[in-house]
C-alpha cells in the first residue's frame, strides 16, 4: 500500500488534505465561526501542511496510515458518546414515568 501511495501523489495529498480537514474540523474548530478571510487562510495553511505531509508520505513514512488511525479512534469516540447518550435518555425517561 505504501508504495502504491507513493506513485500516485496527486491521490496521496487529496486524501491527506481531506483527513487533517476532517481532524481540524472535529477537533480543533472553535466555537465561533472565523470570518471568511480567515477561513480561507486556515485552509491555505492546511494545503501546505498536507503537501508537507506528503512529502514524508512519499518518503515511506506511514502518514495517510496514522491520519486513518487518528480518524478511526475519533468515530469510536463519537459512538461511545452516542450509546451514553442513548443509555442516558432512556435511564431518565424510565424514572421520571415512574415518580408520579
Amino acid at each position: 500500500m505504501q508504495a502504491w501511495l507513493a506513485s500516485h501523489p496527486i491521490i496521496s495529498y487529496v486524501v491527506i488534505f481531506v483527513l487533517i480537514t476532517y481532524v481540524y474540523n472535529k477537533v480543533f474548530r472553535p466555537q465561533q465561526k472565523l470570518s471568511l478571510p480567515k477561513e480561507i487562510l486556515l485552509y491555505i495553511f492546511m494545503a501546505i501542511g498536507a503537501f508537507m505531509l506528503l512529502i514524508f508520505q512519499i518518503d515511506k513514512l506511514p502518514i495517510i496510515q496514522c491520519l486513518l488511525v487518528a480518524v478511526g479512534l475519533m468515530m469510536l469516540v463519537r459512538i461511545r458518546y452516542f450509546v451514553e447518550g442513548r443509555q442516558k435518555k432512556k435511564t431518565e425517561a424510565s424514572g421520571h414515568t415512574g415518580k408520579m
